[in-house]
This record gives structure tokens, C-alpha cells and sequence, in this order.
């Protein structure tokens, strides 16, 4: 086909496990367009971080979470969070 870029011409994949299709459009954009393209890359965001992105809602938020326990992970600390107990 005219102007598809050949197998030798396209970038490499990504390493890592590709986000899940079940999370929607809008929030597999909103997550690519600021570089994360991987599961790996959701678990160093945070729930809030995730819930601010305009096209990541609760069900894209509660699909990735269950992405990430099957892997034995989850989505990173809040921002702020103190870990210490007081």
C-alpha cells in the first residue's frame, strides 16, 4: 500500500504489556499522549493522576487497577502521601 510504512520502516514496540483494550478510546489517548504507552508506565501514576486526565474515568481507572493486580502491581502512591504513620 501507498504511504504504510514498511515492517523494516515502523518504530520498534514498546517493551512491556501494551494497555489493556478494555479501558476505551478516550483514555488509551489521554494516557499516549503524555507517554505512556504501557501498564508499567500506568502503576508510577496515581489514582488522582489518572482521574484528572480529561478521558480517563472511573471505569478506565478500575480496569487498569485490575490490569495491574493480575501482574502483581498496582497504581502508584498519591502525590504528597507521607508513608510514615504518625
Amino acid at each position: 500500500m501507498p504511504g504504510c510504512p514498511s515492517r523494516a520502516e515502523r518504530a520498534p514496540r514498546e517493551t512491556g504489556t501494551p494497555l489493556p483494550r478494555t479501558i476505551g478510546a478516550p483514555a488509551t489517548r489521554a494516557l499516549r499522549s503524555v507517554g505512556i504507552t504501557t501498564l508499567e508506565g500506568v502503576a508510577s501514576l496515581s489514582e488522582a493522576e489518572l482521574a484528572a486526565m480529561h478521558g480517563v474515568g472511573p471505569i478506565a481507572i478500575d480496569r487498569l487497577g485490575e490490569a495491574l493486580a493480575e501482574q502483581g502491581s498496582g497504581l502508584g502512591p498519591v502525590v504528597g502521601q507521607d508513608d510514615r504513620k504518625a
